[in-house]
C-alpha cells in the first residue's frame, strides 16, 4: 500500500520535472535551437499545421536557425507565421531556404526571461507540494481506515518528504542551469 503510494508520486513528480524541462525549454536564450520554434503553427491549406511538419530545422551557427521547406509553395505562409509569431524574428527567405537570424538579447530582456523561468520553476514546485498534500492524504486515509499503523504512516510521510526534497532539488538545478544561460552573453 504504502509503496505503491510512493511509486504513484515519484511518477507524477517526474512528469513534473520533464514538463518543466519542456517549459523552460522554449524560453530563447540567445543561441539558435530548433524547439525555439515548436510554439508556432502554419496556415497550411487551411489547416493549422506545426511547423516542424512543414519543414526542416537546422542551426546554421550561433545565431542562426536555417527551414528548408519541403513543399515549396508553402515558404510564403512558413515565413508569415514565424513573423507573426511572438518571437519577435524576422525570416529571410534565400531561394529553397528560409534563415532566421536570432537577435542578440538585451539586458533588459534577459532579466524579463529570468523572470518567467523563475515563474515556471515555482509553479513545478507548488505542483510537486500538491503530489506531497495528496499523497500525505492517501496514508492518512489509510490509517483512517486501520489499514496501516501510525508508525507506518509516519514512515511513509518521511520517505515522501524526502522524495519531495529530491525533486524541488532538481526544479532548482534546472533554474540554475537555465538562469546561467540566460545571462551567458
Amino acid at each position: 500500500m504504502i509503496n505503491e503510494i510512493k511509486q504513484d508520486a515519484k511518477q507524477r513528480m517526474e512528469k513534473t520535472v520533464e514538463a518543466l524541462r519542456s517549459q523552460i525549454s522554449k524560453v530563447r536564450t540567445g543561441r539558435a535551437h530548433p524547439s525555439i520554434l515548436d510554439s508556432i503553427t502554419v496556415n497550411y491549406y487551411g489547416t493549422e499545421t506545426p511547423l516542424k511538419q512543414l519543414a526542416n530545422i537546422t542551426i546554421e551557427d550561433s545565431r542562426t536557425l536555417a527551414l528548408t521547406v519541403f513543399d515549396k509553395g508553402s515558404s510564403a505562409a512558413v515565413e508569415k507565421a514565424i513573423m507573426t509569431s511572438d518571437l519577435g524574428l524576422n525570416p529571410a527567405s534565400a531561394g529553397a531556404v528560409i534563415r532566421i537570424p536570432l537577435p542578440a538579447l538585451t539586458e533588459e530582456r534577459r532579466r524579463d526571461l529570468v523572470k518567467i523561468v523563475r515563474a515556471e520553476a515555482e509553479q513545478g514546485r507548488v505542483a510537486i507540494r500538491n503530489i506531497r498534500r495528496d499523497a500525505n492524504s492517501d496514508l492518512k486515509e489509510l490509517l483512517k481506515e486501520k489499514e496501516i499503523t501510525e508508525d507506518d504512516e509516519r514512515r511513509g510521510n518521511d520517505e515522501i518528504q524526502k522524495l519531495t526534497d529530491t525533486y524541488v532539488a532538481k526544479v532548482d538545478e534546472l533554474l540554475a542551469n537555465k538562469e546561467k544561460d540566460l545571462m551567458e552573453v
